[in-house]
């Protein structure tokens, strides 16, 4: 299971009826909700569903600034 931050952006399954697949998260929890980068519409939607339909972390604006947790194997030397 992914992990998903506040302001990432996903690609969903389907594209929006105005023709844009990507999707910026605005709140994670039990319900996701999340705005169309084209045309700024806000869906809100159960977590299940959310997983079940993203195909990919497109952005993860919070790994350039270094505030996104270390993956497992990521981790450093020092103790």
């Amino acid at each position: 299971m992914a992990k998903f931050y506040l302001g990432d952006v996903v690609r969903m399954r389907k594209p929006h009826p105005c023709g844009e697949n990507r999707w910026e998260v605005l709140r994670t929890g039990m319900d996701f909700r999340i705005r169309c980068l084209g045309c700024g519409r806000m869906v809100m939607m159960p977590r299940w569903r959310f997983e079940r339909d993203v195909r990919e972390i497109i952005e993860r604006p919070m790994e350039e600034d270094g505030l996104a947790p270390a993956a497992p194997g990521e981790r450093g030397t020092n103790r």
